[in-house]
Protein backbone atom coordinates (compact mmCIF):
# COMPACT_ATOMS: atom_id res chain seq x y z
CA UNK A 1 0.00 0.00 0.00
CA UNK A 2 1.30 3.24 -1.04
CA UNK A 3 2.21 5.73 1.38
CA UNK A 4 3.08 8.71 -1.17
CA UNK A 5 0.97 11.58 -1.98
CA UNK A 6 1.95 11.65 -5.74
CA UNK A 7 -0.92 13.63 -7.19
CA UNK A 8 -2.46 15.14 -4.30
CA UNK A 9 -2.98 18.50 -3.20
CA UNK A 10 -2.76 19.32 0.25
CA UNK A 11 -3.39 22.71 2.73
CA UNK A 12 -1.81 23.32 5.90
CA UNK A 13 -3.00 26.59 7.89
CA UNK A 14 -0.30 27.91 10.19
CA UNK A 15 1.97 27.07 7.88
CA UNK A 16 5.06 29.77 8.53
CA UNK A 17 6.68 27.93 10.99
CA UNK A 18 6.75 25.11 13.50
CA UNK A 19 3.95 22.53 13.08
CA UNK A 20 2.76 23.33 10.04
CA UNK A 21 5.84 24.06 8.36
CA UNK A 22 6.71 20.60 9.47
CA UNK A 23 3.49 19.10 8.00
CA UNK A 24 3.84 21.25 4.80
CA UNK A 25 7.39 19.96 3.86
CA UNK A 26 6.48 16.28 5.15
CA UNK A 27 3.62 16.47 2.18
CA UNK A 28 6.02 17.68 -0.32
CA UNK A 29 8.84 15.21 0.29
CA UNK A 30 6.16 12.62 -0.72
CA UNK A 31 4.77 14.20 -3.66
CA UNK A 32 2.26 16.37 -3.00
CA UNK A 33 1.67 19.98 -4.24
CA UNK A 34 0.62 22.09 -1.19
CA UNK A 35 -1.23 25.63 -0.01
CA UNK A 36 -0.12 27.05 2.87
CA UNK A 37 -1.58 30.21 4.61
CA UNK A 38 -0.70 32.03 7.45
CA UNK A 39 -1.55 35.20 9.19
CA UNK A 40 1.93 36.86 9.49
CA UNK A 41 0.95 38.99 11.79
CA UNK A 42 1.50 40.08 15.82
CA UNK A 43 -1.35 40.05 17.77
CA UNK A 44 -1.98 42.55 20.44
CA UNK A 45 -3.69 40.24 22.51
CA UNK A 46 -0.95 38.40 22.70
CA UNK A 47 2.90 38.20 24.79
CA UNK A 48 4.81 36.21 21.92
CA UNK A 49 5.68 37.06 18.40
CA UNK A 50 3.87 35.17 15.47
CA UNK A 51 4.97 33.80 12.45
CA UNK A 52 6.20 36.70 10.06
CA UNK A 53 6.03 37.11 6.08
CA UNK A 54 9.10 35.70 5.90
CA UNK A 55 8.60 32.86 7.52
CA UNK A 56 5.45 31.76 5.20
CA UNK A 57 8.38 32.49 2.33
CA UNK A 58 11.11 30.00 3.89
CA UNK A 59 8.24 27.25 4.07
CA UNK A 60 7.43 27.95 0.28
CA UNK A 61 11.12 27.67 -0.92
CA UNK A 62 11.38 24.78 0.84
CA UNK A 63 8.48 22.99 -0.75
CA UNK A 64 9.51 24.16 -4.05
CA UNK A 65 13.27 23.22 -3.31
CA UNK A 66 11.78 19.86 -3.16
CA UNK A 67 10.20 19.96 -7.03
CA UNK A 68 6.94 20.47 -5.71
CA UNK A 69 4.29 23.19 -6.68
CA UNK A 70 2.87 25.83 -3.87
CA UNK A 71 0.40 27.96 -3.76
CA UNK A 72 1.33 30.75 -0.89
CA UNK A 73 -1.49 33.16 0.99
CA UNK A 74 -1.54 35.89 3.46
CA UNK A 75 -4.63 34.25 5.12
CA UNK A 76 -6.01 34.97 8.77
CA UNK A 77 -8.22 31.60 8.94
CA UNK A 78 -10.88 32.86 11.87
CA UNK A 79 -11.97 35.29 8.37
CA UNK A 80 -13.83 32.88 6.90
CA UNK A 81 -14.44 34.90 3.22
CA UNK A 82 -10.96 34.66 3.17
CA UNK A 83 -10.67 30.91 3.69
CA UNK A 84 -13.12 30.34 1.27
CA UNK A 85 -11.25 32.69 -1.48
CA UNK A 86 -8.01 30.68 -0.57
CA UNK A 87 -9.94 27.40 -1.49
CA UNK A 88 -10.93 28.76 -4.63
CA UNK A 89 -7.43 30.20 -5.30
CA UNK A 90 -6.19 26.15 -4.72
CA UNK A 91 -9.18 25.07 -6.84
CA UNK A 92 -8.47 26.93 -9.91
CA UNK A 93 -4.79 26.59 -9.57
CA UNK A 94 -4.16 22.88 -8.77
CA UNK A 95 -7.86 21.46 -9.49
CA UNK A 96 -8.87 21.40 -5.64
CA UNK A 97 -7.90 20.19 -2.22
CA UNK A 98 -7.84 16.54 -1.00
CA UNK A 99 -6.09 17.00 2.13
CA UNK A 100 -6.94 19.71 4.89
CA UNK A 101 -4.37 20.09 7.41
CA UNK A 102 -6.05 22.71 10.36
CA UNK A 103 -2.94 23.76 12.07
CA UNK A 104 -2.96 27.11 13.16
CA UNK A 105 -2.95 28.51 16.32
CA UNK A 106 -2.61 30.33 19.34
CA UNK A 107 -1.96 29.92 22.82
CA UNK A 108 -2.81 33.20 25.98
CA UNK A 109 -2.39 32.00 29.94
CA UNK A 110 -4.07 34.21 32.02
CA UNK A 111 -5.61 33.24 35.91
CA UNK A 112 -9.63 33.77 35.38
CA UNK A 113 -9.95 36.56 37.69
CA UNK A 114 -8.10 38.81 35.43
CA UNK A 115 -8.61 37.13 31.77
CA UNK A 116 -8.64 40.28 29.00
CA UNK A 117 -11.57 39.12 26.96
CA UNK A 118 -9.15 40.53 24.29
CA UNK A 119 -7.40 36.87 24.47
CA UNK A 120 -10.33 35.03 24.92
CA UNK A 121 -11.11 36.41 21.73
CA UNK A 122 -7.84 36.02 20.34
CA UNK A 123 -7.82 32.37 21.14
CA UNK A 124 -11.00 31.30 20.37
CA UNK A 125 -11.06 33.02 17.15
CA UNK A 126 -7.84 31.34 16.11
CA UNK A 127 -8.04 27.86 17.72
CA UNK A 128 -11.83 27.34 16.81
CA UNK A 129 -13.49 29.49 14.80
CA UNK A 130 -10.28 29.13 12.12
CA UNK A 131 -10.35 25.49 12.66
CA UNK A 132 -14.08 25.56 11.93
CA UNK A 133 -13.64 27.98 8.50
CA UNK A 134 -11.15 25.55 6.81
CA UNK A 135 -13.45 22.76 7.31
CA UNK A 136 -16.36 24.60 5.75
CA UNK A 137 -14.43 25.88 3.15
CA UNK A 138 -12.86 22.50 1.93
CA UNK A 139 -15.64 20.68 2.86
CA UNK A 140 -18.05 21.31 -0.32
CA UNK A 141 -14.97 20.60 -2.86
CA UNK A 142 -14.33 17.09 -1.03
CA UNK A 143 -18.06 16.20 -1.39
CA UNK A 144 -18.26 17.10 -4.63
CA UNK A 145 -15.22 14.86 -5.76
CA UNK A 146 -15.98 12.01 -3.15
CA UNK A 147 -13.18 11.75 -1.27
CA UNK A 148 -10.71 13.73 1.21
CA UNK A 149 -9.11 13.71 4.36
CA UNK A 150 -8.60 16.37 7.38
CA UNK A 151 -6.76 16.39 10.44
CA UNK A 152 -7.19 19.44 12.87
CA UNK A 153 -4.86 20.02 15.77
CA UNK A 154 -6.31 19.75 19.12
CA UNK A 155 -4.39 19.55 22.16
CA UNK A 156 -3.42 16.89 24.78
CA UNK A 157 -5.64 20.05 26.98
CA UNK A 158 -8.57 19.25 24.65
CA UNK A 159 -8.87 16.36 26.76
CA UNK A 160 -7.80 17.63 30.31
CA UNK A 161 -7.89 20.98 32.03
CA UNK A 162 -5.25 23.19 32.72
CA UNK A 163 -4.91 26.36 35.24
CA UNK A 164 -4.62 29.74 33.33
CA UNK A 165 -5.62 27.57 30.26
CA UNK A 166 -8.83 28.80 30.31
CA UNK A 167 -9.59 29.71 26.29
CA UNK A 168 -7.23 27.41 24.90
CA UNK A 169 -8.47 24.38 26.67
CA UNK A 170 -12.07 25.28 25.57
CA UNK A 171 -10.99 26.01 21.87
CA UNK A 172 -8.93 22.74 22.07
CA UNK A 173 -11.83 20.52 23.59
CA UNK A 174 -14.31 22.05 20.84
CA UNK A 175 -11.63 21.41 18.14
CA UNK A 176 -12.23 17.27 19.34
CA UNK A 177 -15.85 17.77 19.30
CA UNK A 178 -16.34 19.77 16.26
CA UNK A 179 -13.89 16.90 14.26
CA UNK A 180 -16.20 13.87 15.73
CA UNK A 181 -19.64 16.11 14.31
CA UNK A 182 -18.10 16.47 11.22
CA UNK A 183 -16.55 13.13 10.74
CA UNK A 184 -20.17 11.98 11.42
CA UNK A 185 -21.28 14.40 8.69
CA UNK A 186 -18.77 13.90 5.67
CA UNK A 187 -18.41 9.80 6.13
CA UNK A 188 -21.06 9.16 3.64
CA UNK A 189 -18.89 10.52 1.04
CA UNK A 190 -15.60 9.09 1.86
CA UNK A 191 -13.83 11.68 3.72
CA UNK A 192 -12.09 10.93 6.69
CA UNK A 193 -11.88 13.77 9.87
CA UNK A 194 -9.92 13.26 12.83
CA UNK A 195 -7.68 15.25 15.48
CA UNK A 196 -4.49 14.85 16.84
CA UNK A 197 -3.57 15.88 20.51
CA UNK A 198 -0.20 16.90 20.52
CA UNK A 199 1.38 17.62 24.07
CA UNK A 200 3.95 20.13 24.67
CA UNK A 201 6.43 20.78 20.74
CA UNK A 202 9.61 22.48 20.52
CA UNK A 203 7.59 25.29 18.28
CA UNK A 204 8.11 29.30 19.37
CA UNK A 205 4.76 28.65 20.20
CA UNK A 206 6.08 26.60 23.79
CA UNK A 207 9.86 28.10 23.39
CA UNK A 208 9.67 31.71 23.80
CA UNK A 209 10.75 34.07 26.55
CA UNK A 210 6.82 34.78 28.18
CA UNK A 211 6.13 31.19 28.00
CA UNK A 212 9.51 30.58 30.05
CA UNK A 213 8.40 33.43 32.54
CA UNK A 214 5.31 32.13 33.10
CA UNK A 215 5.88 28.56 33.76
CA UNK A 216 9.31 29.59 35.44
CA UNK A 217 7.21 32.85 37.77
CA UNK A 218 10.27 32.23 40.89
CA UNK A 219 12.76 33.58 38.10
CA UNK A 220 13.76 36.95 36.57
CA UNK A 221 14.91 35.39 33.40
CA UNK A 222 14.18 32.13 32.90
CA UNK A 223 15.38 29.92 29.77
CA UNK A 224 14.68 26.46 28.31
CA UNK A 225 17.06 24.84 30.58
CA UNK A 226 15.14 26.53 33.68
CA UNK A 227 11.88 25.23 31.94
CA UNK A 228 12.41 22.14 30.62
CA UNK A 229 12.60 19.65 33.64
CA UNK A 230 8.95 21.14 34.89
CA UNK A 231 7.09 20.47 31.57
CA UNK A 232 8.96 16.65 31.36
CA UNK A 233 8.34 16.23 35.30
CA UNK A 234 4.72 17.45 35.46
CA UNK A 235 3.06 17.53 32.31
CA UNK A 236 4.34 14.64 29.92
CA UNK A 237 4.82 11.11 31.58
CA UNK A 238 7.86 9.91 29.33
CA UNK A 239 11.10 12.09 30.36
CA UNK A 240 10.51 14.13 27.45
CA UNK A 241 10.60 18.07 27.65
CA UNK A 242 9.14 18.93 24.40
CA UNK A 243 8.16 16.51 21.12
CA UNK A 244 9.79 17.40 17.77
CA UNK A 245 7.42 18.84 14.90
CA UNK A 246 8.53 16.23 12.55
CA UNK A 247 7.30 13.26 14.71
CA UNK A 248 3.54 15.09 15.03
CA UNK A 249 3.99 15.22 11.34
CA UNK A 250 4.60 11.66 10.74
CA UNK A 251 1.15 10.61 12.73
CA UNK A 252 -0.49 13.74 10.47
CA UNK A 253 0.88 11.87 7.07
CA UNK A 254 -0.58 8.83 8.09
CA UNK A 255 -3.82 10.05 9.32
CA UNK A 256 -3.83 11.25 5.30
CA UNK A 257 -2.24 8.44 4.14
CA UNK A 258 -4.70 5.04 2.12
CA UNK A 259 -3.54 3.25 5.52
CA UNK A 260 -6.54 4.66 7.57
CA UNK A 261 -8.70 4.70 5.23
CA UNK A 262 -11.38 3.39 7.70
CA UNK A 263 -10.56 5.33 10.79
CA UNK A 264 -12.76 8.28 11.54
CA UNK A 265 -13.67 10.85 14.51
CA UNK A 266 -10.61 9.59 16.34
CA UNK A 267 -8.39 11.65 18.44
CA UNK A 268 -4.87 10.83 18.23
CA UNK A 269 -2.66 11.47 21.34
CA UNK A 270 1.06 12.39 20.92
CA UNK A 271 1.85 13.39 24.27
CA UNK A 272 4.91 11.65 25.61
CA UNK A 273 2.01 9.77 27.69
CA UNK A 274 0.44 12.73 29.11
CA UNK A 275 -2.93 10.87 27.94
CA UNK A 276 -2.16 8.21 30.20
CA UNK A 277 -3.56 10.45 33.11
CA UNK A 278 -7.18 10.79 31.45
CA UNK A 279 -10.00 8.76 32.25
CA UNK A 280 -10.16 7.01 29.14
Amino acid sequence: MSTGFEGKVVLVTGAGRGQGRSHAVAFAERGADVVICDRCADSEALDYPLASEADLAQTEKMITALGRRCLRATVNTADRNAMEALVQRADSAFGGIDIAVANAGVVGMSPIDAYPAALWEEVIASNLTGVFNTLAAVAPGMIARRYGRIITTSSMLGRTGGATMTAYSASKWGVIGMTKSVALELAPHNITVNAIAPGNVATPMVMNDAMYRKFRPDLEQPSWDDVAPVLAGKIHVLPIAAIESDQVSRIVLFLAADASAHMTGLVIPIDAGAAANNSA
